[in-house]
């Protein structure tokens, strides 16, 4: 069974709840926060996510102004995002913009599921939302890394919105006769997974990562039983869910062999 996503650390250590075993923090990062024993996939921030797959000094990010506030006054939002504002150190759950992949310029929005779960509010789904149109206007391929706790309760409407807005982003790109990668990391939930996530014309998943609408625990409440590696990127892959499963270490050269196709 696949060991679950979650790692401790301690001191220079890391500690992989999955399997137990014990890892020099220097080799697990060096391993691109892979567990050498079982091979489960830790997450990564947005801007390592970033650094695995693009090339190098190419990349130049989109919509640095738009950042998240409290619009409905929801308690200890501010908090929160100001919280998880120092430990990703990005004022938004999403980062966007423009590079190369393996010498393939592509439009990218990569999640960060240190913000707020990854959860998705309304600057997300706007610079989503004009990530997608740029791609649009200049005829580049779309790839999304997504990684999201789903929609973003304290911001209630307004984060659904989002599904819509996205969605109609990622058609009106498809019928410009563009390429769509959707890439799908652990955990990734909700309104995400039911919009632009699913879109894609290629939809790749990690391996073990835990993809779906509702989460095992609700779904578990109508169901008397539910298979081991439910939502898990396997079992989706099995039922035609998503295309295919690739490695992190093998995802930008896998990336650059469908960019290579599509060119």
């Amino acid at each position: 069974m696949a060991a679950e996503r979650a790692i401790a650390q301690i001191d220079q250590t890391i500690i992989c709840r999955g399997c137990q075993a014990e890892i020099p923090l220097e080799t697990f990062i060096q391993a691109l926060k892979v567990c050498s024993t079982c091979d489960a996939h830790a997450a990564l921030g947005a801007r390592e996510r970033l650094d695995l797959l693009v090339d190098r000094e190419t990349f130049v990010e989109n919509d640095t102004d738009l950042y998240s506030i409290n619009p409905l006054n929801f308690p200890n939002y501010e908090s929160k995002l100001e919280r998880d504002t120092k430990k990703t150190k990005l004022p938004y759950e999403l980062l966007t913009g423009e590079g190369e992949i393996g010498g393939h310029q592509v439009n990218l929005a990569i999640g960060d599921v240190g913000f707020i779960g990854g959860t998705m509010g309304s600057v997300a789904g706007e610079k989503l939302t004009r990530t997608i149109e740029r791609a649009t206007q200049n005829r580049l391929p779309l790839i999304t890394v997504s990684v999201s706790g789903g929609m973003r309760m304290q911001e209630g409407t307004l984060a659904l919105m989002q599904m819509q807005k996205t969605a109609a982003a990622c058609v009106r790109h498809s019928e410009a006769g563009l390429f769509y990668i959707s890439i799908v990391t652990d955990p990734t939930y909700g309104g995400a997974t039911a919009s632009f996530v699913s879109l894609g014309h290629v939809v790749i998943a990690e391996p073990y990562a835990r993809i779906g609408f509702a989460g095992p625990r609700a779904v578990a409440g109508i169901h008397e039983q539910l298979p081991d590696n439910f939502q898990k990127s396997e079992f989706l892959l099995e039922h035609g869910m998503i295309d295919c499963i690739v490695h992190r270490h093998q995802m930008q050269s896998f990336l650059v062999s469908l960019l290579d196709w599509v060119n």
